[in-house]
């Protein structure tokens, strides 16, 4: 029996199984991470369990990093309570190549894990003095794109982003603004310098991190709350930098599979947690083999040597061109429409989807056909390998157990980076109207939000913090033929919402056309399917 609640106990029996154990003093790292961490991190989900603690273990088995990291959950209590505290935030890596076999780590470099909100005093205090501690160098995010975002899309701001702004710093709810507030509390403890990093897969998060913290600090100064002092600390990027990155792991729900073969092992206590914000997560996290982290190398207080743990530190002008790569054109785009065509054809795998003939020419045209040409090799990594990598050997990969649907949450959220820049391109070159499949890709995500497949049978959609708004918008469409004006009244304000594509889709030219698919892919049952074959027979896609 091997428990990871008390696992040092049981080193020979891991060693038997093949679980790969941490080398470094665990107990001393961990006592290292509680009094005095130089890494915080905020967001406990799979991603960071899955590749930041990862990157972690192997500084410290180097020696590079001889305090843990303590993770700071600001969104669900009950991953800390349920996930983190009895496994003293240890956690089994299985890392699932193509052909079954499966890589296990018994990952310990997290010191400790706390829901840092205000409602929890103690935890929250523990946090506020770490950020007061002048050896804190660095804090990174996996708080999802979403999590930035703090304005409606209408350009007002949520309510609990307006309660933050109108009652100050003593009780924040958003993340941004909690994060906000602890910056202030290291500004006030000297205006001491740290690096915080959105490691969040979008582009040019670093700007919108800092940008987001930016507004809820003016509207604090506004309302008197803080000082014109704190915002000069704030812009001032020798003391508070804000690096941009370039991530790429795919590290989805927990597996039964895995499950299943640890518990084969010896393991005990390994079920699932499902939690009641719906966060699925558990004493395991499952995790793809090819993983890219690409850092601006901007410090401010220092860092430990993550190149060694495989990091690529380079200038931002670097990572931009990497992450506009992969977040435009060479992965994320081609997840999203795969996840939107996804539901509407009733696939509950990625890897499924891809033995879809449509499908798979669908996202490589996206890729090969419309991305590549507009986009700027960053020299570190090759955009057609990646484009390759990623269809031939990632996205089918059968034992990474992602869906379709986890990949369509929040894709109001997604558009504007993952299509919207793409467009931006062509609009540049008065060539829009070559693009044919990201619209496909759009006009399928306007039939998506009808919550009805390509069979004519209702579904739940994923969450999204548009949704409501965007279905009552739609709530004219049905699935049938429909007149030119009924379509152009349902989707006319969407397809024109910059806040939403980045531009607005009728002053680039393609408003119109992807009111025609939008068309073409309601006649009724079968007629999604139907317009991805058309568009892929007259239209070249490979």
């Amino acid at each position: 029996m091997i428990d990871l609640k008390d696992w040092q106990k049981s080193v020979t029996e891991l060693k038997q199984v093949g679980i790969a154990i941490p080398t470094y003093d665990v107990d001393e790292v961990k006592k290292k991470g509680k009094k005095s961490p130089v890494w915080l991190h905020f967001g406990g989900g799979n991603l960071y369990r899955g590749f930041h603690a990862e990157i972690a273990q192997r500084l410290a088995d180097a020696n590079e990093l001889t305090a843990g990291i303590v993770v700071c959950e600001t969104f669900d209590k009950q991953v800390i309570d349920k996930a983190y505290k009895p496994f003293h935030s240890d956690v089994v890596e299985v890392i699932m190549h193509d052909d079954g076999t499966l890589d296990k780590k018994l990952l310990a470099a997290t010191a400790d894990a706390f829901f840092c909100h205000p409602s929890e005093k103690e935890s929250f205090a523990q946090v506020v003095q770490y950020f007061e501690n002048p050896a804190l160098q660095f804090t990174t995010f996996t708080i999802t794109e979403k999590g930035y975002h703090l304005k409606d899309a209408s350009g007002n701001f949520f309510p609990v982003v307006e309660a933050d702004i109108q009652n100050g710093l003593e009780a924040p709810q958003h993340t941004i603004s909690i994060v906000t507030a602890l910056l202030h509390k290291r500004f006030l403890a000297g205006k001491l310098p740290i690096a915080m990093i959105s490691t969040d897969n979008f582009s040019q998060n670093g700007k919108r991190f800092q940008n987001s913290v930016l507004t809820i600090a003016q509207g604090w100064r506004e309302k008197g709350f803080v000082s014109q002092a704190f915002i000069e600390y704030l812009t001032d990027s020798e003391k508070v930098a804000f690096p941009w990155s370039m991530i790429d792991r795919i590290t989805p729900n927990p597996a039964k599979v895995v499950q299943t073969e640890l518990e084969k092992l010896g393991f005990v206590d390994m079920e699932m947690i499902h939690t009641e914000k719906h966060t699925n997560i558990a004493p395991f996290v499952n995790t793809e083999v090819v993983h890219y982290l690409v850092l601006e190398d901007h410090f401010p207080n220092g860092r430990p040597a993550l190149e060694k743990a495989g990091v690529i530190l380079t200038s931002q002008e670097i990572v931009d061109k990497a992450d506009v790569m992969k977040v435009t054109t060479c992965l994320n785009p081609l997840h999203t429409a795969m996840a939107i065509t996804g539901c509407l054809l009733g696939y509950q795998s990625i890897a499924a989807e891809m033995e879809d003939e449509e499908i798979v020419g669908l996202i490589k045209a996206i890729g090969y056909q419309e991305g590549l040409p507009v986009v700027e090799d960053p020299k570190i990594i090759d955009p057609k390998e990646f484009i390759d990598e990623v269809i031939e050997k990632r996205l089918p990969n059968p034992n990474i157990p992602d869906t379709p649907q986890r990949i369509a949450s929040d894709t109001s959220q997604k558009v504007a980076i993952r299509f919207g820049e793409t467009i931006k391109k062509y609009a540049e070159r008065s060539a829009t109207q070559s693009l044919v499949f990201i619209p496909v890709a759009i006009a399928a995500w306007l039939r998506y939000l009808l919550a009805i497949d390509d069979e004519g049978n209702t579904f739940v959609p994923s969450s999204d913090p548009l949704l409501p708004e965007l279905q009552e918008q739609l709530r004219s469409l049905h699935l049938g033929e429909q007149s030119a004006e009924v379509i152009h009244h349902s989707v006319a304000t969407i397809l024109a919402n910059e806040t939403i594509f980045g531009s607005n889709l009728y002053e680039v030219g393609l408003g119109e056309k992807i009111e025609q698919i939008v068309a073409e892919m309601l006649v009724g049952p079968g007629a999604v399917r139907k317009t991805i074959r058309t568009y892929l027979t007259n239209f070249g896609g490979r």
